[in-house]
């Protein structure tokens, strides 16, 4: 599993330490983390760390991997649990992740062209590099400023968008903190996107339901297909992408800079 995974077990957590008590997320005996959840959770008062068994403030949640509350595996799909619903995650920067976060200035859009390739399920929530491009270019040309994210796993640079070197993931949310807007395919930096505060335009196609791991201040398009599950590429998830034209991202993502509250440079 991924970072969004344990941005969703952080909003699960939110309010504990308001009530006195740390969410421990495991089965009841072990809180069980995993490669990512220390880089999410860090500084988080509302979260207990693997070595917090006994504490006797901690209160059992079993949201980890394997166990995730929001599906179940059936066969070659995941069956969606329809009555989880995400909650915007959190996160606690240090006052250096911040300053950090503002090297790059603010107001700007962020596009991210790809979701986790390495997965199987890669080409079902795949709408295509030439349409985010696309998307991009009539931004600049409505004078927008286009940003991309650059790491290790982003081997995708969008012609003519700038490319904004990060350090990590959790670095990367910093900046984002200070974008007017994302748009991207259902993952983790949709998740991110809901933890700082940032609206965003969401293509979650055929796969996986908004209503599920979607949130109410982005705008989350489906190309009107019911969610499949499918594990492996298949048909239905191709068409529900086809579905999601260039103008149907384009207008959504002026509705939200059209607000009032949005500021962009």
């Amino acid at each position: 599993m991924g970072y969004g995974d344990q941005l969703m077990g952080s909003g699960l957590a939110r309010g504990a330490a308001a009530r006195g008590k740390r969410i421990a997320l495991g089965d009841g005996r072990r809180i069980l983390w995993d490669e990512h959840s220390e880089e999410i959770f860090r500084g988080n008062p509302n979260l207990a760390p693997p070595g917090s068994e006994r504490d006797l403030d901690i209160e059992w949640l079993p949201f980890f991997k394997g166990h995730r509350q929001y599906n179940k595996r059936l066969g070659a799909r995941w069956k969606w649990n329809l009555s989880f619903h995400a909650v915007p995650g959190e996160l606690f920067f240090e006052p250096a992740e911040l300053a950090a976060g503002r090297r790059y200035g603010t107001g700007f859009v962020v596009v991210e062209p790809q979701s986790a390739q390495w997965k199987t399920v890669a080409a079902n929530k795949d709408w295509g590099v030439r349409n985010f491009q696309a998307v991009a270019d009539r931004l600049r040309a409505a004078g927008f400023r286009v940003v991309q994210f650059r790491g290790d796993r982003s081997p995708v640079a969008l012609a003519g968008v700038e490319q904004l070197a990060t350090r990590s993931f959790r670095d990367a949310l910093a900046v984002l903190s200070h974008a007017a807007l994302y748009i991207g395919g259902e993952g983790g930096l949709h998740h991110g996107a809901a933890a700082v505060h940032i609206p965003a335009v969401v293509i979650f196609g055929g796969f996986i339901p908004p209503s599920v791991t979607g949130y109410a201040t982005h705008t989350n398009l489906t190309g009107g297909a019911a969610a499949c599950g499918s594990l492996h590429p298949c048909p239905h998830c191709r068409r529900a992408m086809l579905s999601i034209s260039v103008d149907h991202v384009f207008n959504a993502t002026l509705a939200h800079l059209s607000e009032p509250s949005r500021k962009y440079g």
